[in-house]
């Protein structure tokens, strides 16, 4: 499958960048293009990709489309490409937020198989979560080609359009927000005399075992709690620390903020 990338930012780059280190695609396969040629040609020398001068070239050449542009920018670029989306079988997946599945059948064609994909940055390392909804116009045999290519970066889980939102936010924003639990332990470990590279290492590795526990054990995250703490003993202290100081409603504020747009 080729794959080709209309926008080159941030999440598609880490995607891009996914999908070399998986090994499993050609970085030929990969196309792409921006409105910032420099950004896009000097990335593609670099990772081996094919950079094309147009999006109706890049349209033309690809078999999946990731629709990566900003959301002040779809209406006019699927007005470019809309009527060569619909020659051959093209697949068009979507990572701009707020676009529904009818909108942008809207915007390009009614037969068109669509995919709404929320990734994380995490895709980069190819241990990203990627959710997903699709319409009605998506085979069995494209949702198979599709999530045997994108599951490369990660875990794709199939929701809902309805969830999307609300899922996107949680998946989406909670990695920023494990990077700053993790630098405020790391950085509060250097006061007591740890390096910052020591603590980096501990904290990056204690997160990522806690994480794998939680998707692995069949107990809840109340009851891993617990098993870590002994009575009287250092983490109990720490987590009812951490709830007398507002950990908790502090999260519920910061999750509250992400559903206000």
């Amino acid at each position: 499958m080729k794959i080709g990338f209309i926008g080159v930012g941030s999440m598609a780059k880490a995607m891009i960048k996914g999908f070399v280190n998986s090994k499993n695609i050609n970085s030929n396969d990969i196309l792409i293009h921006s409105k910032h040629a420099d950004n896009y040609i000097n990335f593609a020398k670099e990772y081996g990709l094919t950079a094309m001068n147009s999006n109706e070239e890049l349209v033309k050449n690809s078999d999946c489309i990731v629709l990566a542009v900003n959301p002040n920018q779809v209406i006019d670029v699927l007005k470019d490409i809309r009527d060569l989306l619909s020659v051959g079988n093209k697949i068009l997946l979507s990572i701009v937020w707020n676009y529904s599945l009818n909108r942008l059948e809207e915007l390009t064609d009614y037969d068109l198989p669509i995919f709404r994909t929320v990734p994380n940055v995490n895709v980069e390392v190819n241990a990203g979560s990627l959710l997903y909804a699709y319409n009605e116009n998506v085979s069995e045999e494209t949702l198979n080609d599709i999530l045997s290519n994108f599951k490369l970066l990660g875990e794709m889980i199939n929701l809902t359009e309805n969830k999307l939102n609300t899922a996107g936010a949680l998946v989406g924003c909670t990695p920023a927000y494990a990077y700053l639990f993790a630098d405020t332990f790391s950085r509060i470990a250097v006061k007591y005399g740890l390096s910052k590279s020591e603590s980096n290492k501990m904290i990056a590795q204690s997160i990522k075992g806690s994480m794998d526990m939680i998707s692995k054990s069949d107990s809840n995250p109340t009851d891993l709690m617990d098993e870590v703490c002994s009575p009287g003993g250092s983490t109990i202290k720490g987590l009812l620390a951490l709830k007398e100081n507002g950990f908790e409603n502090a999260i519920d504020k910061c999750f509250d903020a992400t559903q206000d747009n």
